[in-house]
């Protein structure tokens, strides 16, 4: 189901360096296909993706709590795709910056 892949945008300093050369990122889908990737972006976006790369972020051992327990957080799959030239998603714009002449 295209709805449950795309979790949310991934907006880090990166991504949004890399948005401006047209690489968004996105927290997808443990099991999300480079395919459903790029059909969830078309379809919720309206853009059309040339290019899909994707990576596996494996969990770290965090210590929490008044004790320091050890806890490990899980694993998550984040993806970068490509737009057409041209194109742009409207969540990773920033509404403060202005464009340079």
């Amino acid at each position: 189901m295209v709805k449950n892949i795309l979790i949310h945008p991934y907006i880090t300093e990166k991504t949004m360096n890399l948005a401006a050369r047209g690489w968004y990122g996105f927290v997808v889908d443990m099991k999300a296909t480079k395919a459903d990737i790029a059909r969830a972006v078309h379809v919720q976006y309206g853009v059309t993706v040339t290019d899909v790369q994707t990576t596996v972020v494996h969990g770290k051992v965090k210590k929490t709590g008044k004790k320091q327990i050890p806890v490990l957080k899980p694993s998550w799959k984040k993806a970068e795709v490509k737009l057409k030239t041209g194109e742009t998603i409207d969540a990773f714009d920033i509404g403060g910056e202005k464009e340079k002449k």
